[in-house]
């Protein structure tokens, strides 16, 4: 594999400063899902946390550097589940905290924000304009600025989904060197964790796509040490500038986005991320709002969880491409479940969530 800008011997080491409380989330075989999508279905659940996303595993990295020296103050712009994990690290960690969001963000979002003690701000914008707030701020009062998917530590933490994946393989040939420092080296299962609920391996991975932490950090892990694995990113059709920007092999931007997933709604790819994911994705693909939908519903009904939309992706790629899953065993990353009681009614129907 070509070199990204990460590296698996510092994913190994970053399970070391991550909170057990974000690590080893359930994989498990949900055959309740199997016949309304013709194919054999994981869920990785990255939402069984305090903070009920993968963002945990990225911040825990982050805050743990910055505990260690330098400014004990730290700013990020987020939709909402960036700003909870990194509330929710510094926190633990004695840092201030500041969080720029867009005001029309999901309100359950920034209340849990303020709620874990951090200095929320809003904007008057969509998240581009909170991402440009956060660096000025950062400018101004000589803080780190956290930014996702540029920062390695919020990839390498995330990356780290991708070394749980890989044991649960139970067949992963390790092809860096395996002598690591006493700095880096962690203790590694003596016998490879195996999936819940079957024996057969599963030979794809489907990943929500925004910013791209999650997709380049689980796609470096899998390419390097399960390459038969096929890693497909999922945006909405509403938010495709990555994913127009891996088909063209260069930045495209959009003017706007028009989706429910808030939390995949970039419109600025970052080349860098961007220059990762070419060389760890296989391809990227668009669903429809429709199919988001669907895919919260079916995993409200036949998997009894409750996700907010961009955990739905995988389900939707599956529902619009049945033929390409067929017979298939694929893992969907189900990556956060901070939805507002309200909005959920609206598309799921029914009296399905409560109020939290």
């Amino acid at each position: 594999m070509q070199e990204t800008r990460l590296d698996i011997a510092r994913i190994r080491a970053a399970r070391r400063v991550i909170d057990p409380v974000f690590l080893g989330t359930p994989l498990y075989r949900c055959e309740a899902l199997e016949p309304g999508l013709g194919c054999a279905v994981s869920i990785k659940l990255e939402t069984a946390n305090p903070v009920r996303s993968f963002k945990g595993r990225g911040t825990e990295v982050v805050a743990s550097l910055l505990a260690g020296r330098g400014p004990r103050a730290v700013v990020c712009a987020s939709a909402g589940n960036l700003g909870q994990a990194l509330a929710w690290s510094g926190r633990g960690r004695g840092l201030e905290v500041t969080v720029v969001a867009s005001r029309f963000a999901t309100v359950t979002k920034l209340d849990r924000i303020r709620a874990l003690g951090a200095r929320l701000e809003l904007v008057d914008g969509d998240h581009e304009l909170a991402r440009e707030r956060a660096a000025a701020i950062a400018r101004y009062e000589g803080i780190r600025l956290v930014e996702d998917s540029l920062d390695l530590e919020t990839c390498e933490g995330a990356a780290t989904i991708g070394l749980e994946l890989v044991e649960a393989l139970g067949r992963a040939e390790l092809t860096e060197p395996t002598e690591l420092t006493e700095a880096t080296e962690l203790t590694e299962p003596t016998e490879p964790t195996e999936l819940a609920g079957t024996a057969r391996p599963f030979d794809a991975v489907l990943i929500a796509l925004g910013g791209g932490a999650l997709a380049t950090g689980v796609g470096h892990v899998l390419k390097a040490l399960a390459p038969g694995v096929e890693v497909i990113c999922v945006q909405p059709s509403g938010a495709p500038a990555m994913t127009r920007s891996w088909h063209a092999r260069r930045v495209v931007t959009t003017d706007s986005t028009d989706t429910i997933a808030d939390g995949v709604a970039g419109r600025y790819p970052i080349p860098a991320v961007l220059d990762d994911l070419l060389l760890v994705a296989d391809d990227a693909v668009l669903v429809r709002e429709a199919s988001i939908v669907a895919g919260m519903r079916m995993l409200h009904d036949h998997a009894g969880l409750v996700v907010e939309p961009s955990a739905a992706l995988g389900i939707a790629a599956i529902l619009e491409d049945r033929d390409r899953f067929a017979g298939r065993h694929v893992v969907t990353v189900v990556c956060g479940s901070n939805v507002d009681a309200d909005a959920y009614r609206r598309w799921v129907g029914g009296d399905t969530v409560s109020r939290s």
